[in-house]
């Protein structure tokens, strides 16, 4: 009998230790980390700046092979104007190279901020970042998406895709994150929350 209680109180430390690891993203009300990065055009974009002029919308985005971020960041720019009447920018981040920001921007005609995130720490600020798994990280070299060499530096780590709308207080007013990266907001939903 002790070694049973031994056994369930083992497996529910591990559960813990393990649900502990998972990102959850920042929650509506928390405070948005400032951070600052450089977009495709070589212009320093810095999060307070930005707020002292407006809302921001901010999106994490896993790649220009992703072809659900694609869609996502086309159809945003396809709205930018909507986006901006209502007093608001967008600004994407992802784990990728400059190199590839550039391919992502060739897909999505995006003309908002793209930024690389160097070394992580605005995925890791925003308790999005996670290191994919080696079997799933075979299957996307399988199916030639190479994570390392697409992100360099930044590995095999990806953000959950998700969308915060920050006031210019640096509140977080809406969130979006879900795990199923085929999952993402509608525009609609976005200026509902603008």
């Amino acid at each position: 009998m002790k070694h049973i209680i031994l056994l369930f109180v083992a497996a529910g430390f591990s559960f813990i230790c393990l649900a502990q690891s998972q990102p959850e993203g920042l929650f509506i009300d928390s405070k948005a980390p400032d951070f600052k990065g450089t977009d495709q055009n070589g212009k320093e974009f810095r999060l307070k700046d930005q707020l002292k002029k407006g809302r921001v919308v901010l999106l994490f985005y896993r790649g220009y092979w992703c072809p659900y971020c694609n869609k996502e960041l086309s159809r945003l720019q396809d709205s930018l104007q909507l986006i901006l009447d209502k007093g608001a920018v967008v600004v994407a981040v992802s784990p990728e190279k400059q190199e590839n920001i550039g391919k992502t921007v060739e897909q999505t005609k995006a003309s908002f901020p793209v930024i690389h995130d160097e070394g992580l720490k605005i995925m890791k600020a925003y308790d999005v970042a996670f290191e994919v798994p080696e079997n799933i990280v075979t299957r996307y070299r399988n199916a030639n998406i190479d994570l390392e060499k697409n992100n360099g530096s930044n590995g095999k780590w990806l953000p959950v895709p998700a969308v915060f709308i920050i006031d210019k207080d640096g509140r977080v007013l809406y969130r979006f994150f879900d795990a199923d990266y085929k999952k993402r907001p509608s525009v609609k939903e976005l200026l509902d929350n603008l």
